[in-house]
């Protein structure tokens, strides 16, 4: 396959399997979602969403979150890691929005990305599923991903948000960056990876990469050989 065949190939089969694309992080404006994303870094979306409903229900909008403590914010995240910065991060753009925003989520990348704590990856998801701006926020999953299927050269979280918004049209980009996350989760993780499951890899992958599976069945194969034979 050409690689336009290859791109076309990864849209059509993972429009088959997630036909719908829900938001991972619980949340119910963009406020919500803005803390929730950043409470994700370095943290599972299954653990944000524990930890939110505590937070919320304590402060679900910037005014009440802003009245807050930095300490008594730490003190309901704890359990999501990078505690000091995402605590501070949290109070010091709950404050930024009320006092420059009229209490509401600038749908700006510029203005986002200016506040604490808050990097292009975090602005990306806002924009894109908050205010519906097209935008391609590549996590692990889609950085592996895209080496994997040969699109991106894995060298820096930027070079693939580039590859991805040149090789996939603009209209797809808010549902297809969470297509690739749900696939990656699924048939493609980094750790205990199967080739033999991940059959879109199988199919179109960079052939280095699919030679390093089979290396690594061909050696835990002949590990399990001698195993046995010492018996």
């Amino acid at each position: 396959m050409t690689k336009a065949e290859k791109v076309q190939y990864v849209v059509d089969e993972l429009e088959r399997l997630y036909p719908e694309t829900p938001v991972p992080l619980d949340h119910k404006d963009p406020f919500t979602l803005l803390v929730a994303v950043v409470l994700s870094a370095q943290c599972t979306d299954e653990r944000v969403n524990q930890i939110t409903p505590k937070l919320f229900a304590v402060a679900d909008n910037p005014y009440d979150m802003a009245k807050m403590t930095v300490d008594e914010i730490a003190a309901i995240i704890r359990p999501c890691g990078l505690v000091p910065m995402k605590s501070k991060g949290i109070h010091s753009f709950s404050n930024t929005i009320v006092n420059d925003y009229n209490g509401e989520v600038p749908a700006s990348f510029e203005a986002l990305e200016a506040m604490p704590s808050v990097g292009h990856k975090t602005a990306s998801v806002v924009m894109s599923q908050a205010f519906g701006v097209p935008a391609f926020p590549v996590d692990t999953h889609i950085q592996r991903l895209m080496f994997r299927w040969g699109f991106s050269n894995g060298k820096s979280v930027d070079q693939t948000e580039k590859d991805a918004k040149r090789l996939f049209a603009r209209e797809l980009w808010n549902k297809l960056h969470l297509q690739i996350i749900f696939y990656g989760r699924e048939y493609s993780p980094a750790r205990g990876w199967d080739l033999e499951k991940d059959y879109i890899t199988s199919r179109i992958g960079r052939r280095s990469e699919i030679k390093k599976w089979e290396a690594e069945q061909e050696r835990k194969a002949k590990k399990a050989s001698q195993k046995k034979a010492r018996r």
